[in-house]
Parts: C-alpha cells; structure tokens; sequence
C-alpha cells in the first residue's frame, strides 16, 4: 500500500494524488496536521531521507520561526517537525520499504517503476 502524507489543500499533494489515482496505484493519503502519527513517522523519515530533503526551508512556517528554533534542524529536527507539521516538505510517499519527498519527475519515474 502506498501512503501519501501531505495537506489536503497542497496543490503538489493534489498532483501525487491525481496521478497515483490515473496510473492506478493503490494508495491512501494522510493529513499530516490531522491524521498522521507524526511523532511515529518523522524519526523514520529522517532516517530515509535525511532532514535536509524534509524540512521545507522555503515555506512560510520556516520565515516565522527565529534564529534559536531553526537551529533546532542541527540538534532536534524531530521535534521541530512534529511541533510544526507544515514545515515538513510535501508530499511524503511510502510506498513499502522506499520513502521519498516531493513530487519531482525523479519521484514520479520511481513510483511507477
């Protein structure tokens, strides 16, 4: 089973979705604000793909936190990211053993490959 994580009102979660649905893959999406287990999930994910590829340092959460919370990507990002969901980059896709993050052409061709 493929998992998308993500906000329901993300746009590139909207894209994953409506292709994974058009190349008929199997597939359930979790609202990382609402449903997602993220104190479970996030240790995980860092482990996959590292806290570079998963903090969105582009967003708008990220510009509101000051100097001494983003320094907290060093020490703690887990608990940064579980204290602010909507800096974790979007979508997050399980898909058995294989995490990946965004929804890139390199993304894409690996979950249809």
């Amino acid at each position: 089973m493929t998992r998308v994580y993500g906000l329901k009102n993300c746009d590139t979660c909207k894209k994953a979705v409506r292709a994974l649905q058009a190349n008929s893959i199997v597939h359930e999406f979790i609202d990382i604000r609402a449903e997602a287990d993220l104190a479970d999930r996030v240790p995980v994910w860092l482990e996959a793909v590292g806290a570079k590829a998963l903090i969105n340092t582009r967003s708008t959460t990220w510009r509101g936190l000051d100097e001494d919370q983003r320094a907290r990507v060093e020490s703690d990002p887990a608990a940064l990211l579980v204290e602010n969901p909507t800096l974790i980059k979007r979508p997050v896709i399980e898909q058995g053993e294989r995490t990946v993050v965004g929804w890139t052409t390199d993304v894409q061709k690996a979950l249809q490959g």
